[in-house]
């Protein structure tokens, strides 16, 4: 028992071993004594401090003896004369008749430290909240051609206010079975790493993460269960990171990864605040992503109406203007050889010019390209360029936007734009004026149209055929038809034979009308008779196939009975011998057509309408043949 110590002992070794520093001073503030923590704080040792003033400790004015509040905070100084902060208490022991103090010193530095600790963190989390707030309600309203830069800037954001080194944005690909990286941000001071280009080779235990739609994160590098994942991470200095799952609906469309170069806590209020960012951004993805299909469908439910327009428009022509014969006759060699090649040139995309009479089936050769080519599954797109106005022609061609000009209500897609991917058929391009010349020409080499109005350019694939009743290399050296456009479409040119040149055709196509207006006026035809053939072979036929169309056309409605007798029309004048031009012999008829109807062009029952001509062209051929209404019958018509 003589071992165990005493009280005063015990007490003794209580304030050797106590956390806090304990000075012991008498009344004229000299040191009594120190226990061993005040050598860690002040850095003299215990017996060093004994019998000199308390002033080696503090500055004068501090008093730390004279204090009347259980506690106070001050600053000492060390043996290198360096401030320190401390908390000081002072007891009076009872009883004591020399006046000591007893002062219990703490240091305030370390509690300092973890303080500050704290409070960054504290404020630092209270930015993060704000952040994460003032995100939310920037992608609300953004605009869709924004948002990419606003995630990259938000991700920037993130990075620098929980101080993290990297951010991307991983969204999946059309088959879902993999991950891009499609923003990225890191600080200027990391460096540059690829994205990722795909995480099924790179990061395959995240894939599956992501596409179970669950949170993943890792402390270190090694906490990652994949060997795979942890080489790539390496490789990207990602020691530490946090996947989100980015999802909208339900639907998971990607994820956003977030690393560190060193080792971090992952809390859960901070994932819960990365996943509310998430959130934010896959609705926003989601939105702009549907307002893009809307606006695809807003643009093809346009596009659709303007071709169905056009192809209304199209289709009312085609009722007029094809009522022909379904098939090309070809018995004769004239057709044969213009039909060798045309299947020789339909499966290419050559541009074909067709050179023929009025009335010689250009439009049947056209159809007939059309059919034998790649395009056929599309309806070929007709259009008659002299039954244009001029006025009008550019946005009949190319299109307009709507107050292009007065009067333009709405948009047009033009013809071209209606033949994309098809053929189109530019009948009678000899009338076409020069400036529109000049602008089909840069279509033609361009692929490219602008509607009237709009300086957007629009691609186009068409084929182009062409066709003329024109001499049009004539018409190049008279500078009435552009030489470079006549280059660009007599790429292939073909003849189509006057009807005159092939009169073996004639009994067929003959039968051809005969089938098709029989049927249209319900009528029974068995037989032509064989004279009416033979004189039809004969006639010159200047209105070529359109004119013995019409002219079976009539007969068919004035049969009586199953057998057909057809006249040929006749000359009201004998044609002179010494006419031997085509154009002489064309003039005469067209003047004795005229003469027939009163020198009426227009109207039913008009020259234009008995020749199957468009009027205005019936003008232009009469100015070019001289052909002018006598003075004497337009003055007897004015008296009458």
């Amino acid at each position: 028992m003589s071992g165990f110590p005493g009280a005063r002992d015990l007490l003794e070794i209580a304030v050797e071993v106590s956390p806090g520093g304990v000075l012991v001073c008498d009344g004229d503030r000299t040191i009594r004594y120190a226990n061993r923590r005040i050598e860690e704080i002040f850095g003299f040792a215990p017996a060093e401090l004994r019998g000199r003033k308390l002033d080696l400790l503090f500055d004068d004015d501090s008093h730390p003896t004279d204090a009347t509040e259980p506690a106070r905070e001050l600053l000492g100084k060390r043996r290198d004369g360096t401030p320190v902060p401390l908390e000081l208490r002072r007891a009076l022991p009872e009883g004591s008749r020399d006046g000591l103090v007893v002062l219990t010193i703490v240091e305030l530095t370390e509690r300092r430290l973890l303080r500050d600790t704290m409070l960054q963190k504290t404020y630092r989390s209270v930015l993060f909240e704000r952040l994460v707030s003032d995100l939310a309600v920037s992608f609300v309203n953004v605009a869709p051609e924004e948002i990419d830069g606003l995630i990259v800037d938000s991700q920037r954001r993130i990075v620098e206010t929980i101080e993290l080194d990297r951010a991307e944005l991983l969204q999946f690909t059309n088959n879902r079975q993999d991950l891009v990286s499609t923003h990225r941000w890191k600080r200027p001071d990391v460096p540059e790493t690829p994205g990722v280009a795909s995480a099924r080779t790179e990061f395959p235990w995240l894939l599956s993460r992501v596409q179970a739609n669950e949170i993943a994160w890792n402390t270190r590098i090694e906490d990652v269960p994949s060997a795979v994942d942890q080489a790539r991470m390496r490789l990207r200095g990602a020691v530490s990171s946090a996947l989100i799952p980015v999802s909208s609906s339900g639907t998971v469309l990607g994820a956003l990864f977030f690393s560190s170069a060193q080792p971090r806590e992952w809390k859960p209020e901070v994932l819960e605040r990365l996943s509310v960012v998430a959130a934010v951004v896959g609705q926003c993805l989601v939105r702009r992503e549907n307002l893009r299909q809307l606006k695809d469908a807003l643009g093809e439910v346009e596009r659709l109406r303007d071709q169905l327009v056009s192809e209304n428009v199209q289709l009312r022509d085609e009722v007029k203007a094809l009522r022909v014969a379904p098939r090309i006759a070809a018995g004769s060699h004239a057709m044969q050889q213009a039909l060798e090649l045309v299947a020789s040139v339909a499966p290419t995309d050559a541009s074909v010019l067709l050179h023929g009479e009025t009335g010689c089936g250009k439009e049947l050769f056209a159809q007939e390209i059309h059919r034998l080519s790649t395009r056929r599954d599309h309806e070929m797109v007709r259009v008659n360029c002299a039954a244009i106005p001029t006025a009008l022609i550019e946005s009949e061609l190319f299109g307009r936007e709507r107050g292009a000009y007065t009067g333009a209500l709405s948009r047009q897609a033009g013809r071209f734009e209606v033949a994309d991917g098809t053929t189109i058929f530019l009948d009678e391009i000899g009338e076409l004026p020069l400036d529109a010349q000049a602008k089909l020409l840069r279509v033609l080499q361009e692929k490219t149209i602008e509607r009237l109005g709009s300086t957007k350019s629009i691609p186009v694939d068409v084929r182009v055929i062409a066709a003329t009743n024109r001499d049009l290399t004539k018409e190049v050296a008279e500078r009435t038809f552009r030489e470079d456009l006549f280059y660009r479409l007599n790429v292939f040119p073909i003849t189509v034979p006057p009807l005159r040149e092939r009169s073996e055709d004639i009994p067929d196509l003959v039968w051809t009308f005969i089938d098709e207006f029989a049927g249209a006026f319900n009528k029974r035809i068995e037989s032509i008779s064989r004279d009416s053939l033979l004189a039809l072979q004969r006639y010159s036929w200047p209105g070529n196939v359109r004119e013995l169309r019409n002219l079976i056309e009539r007969a068919v409605i004035m049969a009586t009975g199953p057998r057909l007798t057809v006249d040929p029309p006749v000359p009201v004048r004998a044609e002179p011998a010494e006419q031997t031009s085509l154009h002489e012999i064309e003039a005469t008829h067209i003047r004795t057509v005229l003469e027939r109807v009163g020198w009426r062009v227009r109207g039913t029952g008009g020259a234009a309408e008995l020749l199957d001509m468009n009027p205005t062209t019936l003008d232009s051929r009469m100015a070019k043949l001289g052909i002018r209404r006598p003075l004497r019958r337009a003055s007897a018509q004015k008296n009458a």
